[in-house]
């Protein structure tokens, strides 16, 4: 992968083991030479992330909007900062800019940025690998509940294998490396349920 987006909180959480994994993933990917794409802040998981990959002289692309420039506080560091005018523009820049997404721990912003871009892979619209870092089981919850759509008909469980799951840095890029986007239509008949 030539570069990977990474959808996280602009808060540390309450475990220190976020901040430590996100810091550990922006290393990770910069001894990779895997650039990495993300929100443009220094707060939080954002922050660490960029951090993390920057000491290890990693390529940081930052991308934010012109609204959250003293808000999120933008990262003064970064290779590039890309300013846009909405947070729709973020996504679609973060997603023209990347070969693959990991989701790490987040709030409600991170759930949107995630859910958009696995539903544009549901869609067709990318065949990009959409990871999630399980940081201590941080998306258990989530996973159940996508598994539970499945269960009552409204995903295909094709699409719900779209979704790469790990909790471990190595074994999430080695999944997302190997994956083969489904070329199936997200409409379910009557006769699937």
């Amino acid at each position: 992968m030539k570069s990977i987006t990474v959808f996280c909180g602009s808060s540390f959480g309450s475990e220190d083991i976020y901040k430590e994994q996100a810091a550990l993933l922006g290393k990770t990917l910069a001894k990779n030479n895997i650039p990495l794409v993300y929100g443009g802040a220094n707060v939080g998981l954002m922050g660490a992330v960029a951090d993390g990959a920057l000491d290890e002289g990693g390529r940081v692309v930052g991308v934010l909007p012109y609204f959250l420039q003293s808000k999120e506080i933008a990262h003064k560091q970064l290779t590039e900062l890309i300013l846009v005018e909405t947070m729709h523009e973020r996504k679609t820049k973060m997603n023209e800019l990347c070969d693959g997404v990991i989701v790490l721990p987040g709030g409600y912003g991170t759930l949107e940025e995630f859910f958009e871009m696995i539903t544009w892979a549901q869609l067709g619209l990318h065949q990009k690998p959409i990871g999630i870092l399980n940081i201590d089981g941080f998306y258990n919850d989530l996973i159940n509940l996508v598994q539970n759509m499945v269960d009552k008909g409204f995903l295909k469980q094709i699409n719900r294998d779209m979704l790469l799951i790990s909790d471990t840095i190595d074994e999430l890029l080695e999944i997302m490396i190997n994956y083969k986007a489904p070329i199936v239509g997200k409409w379910i008949s009557k006769d699937e349920v």
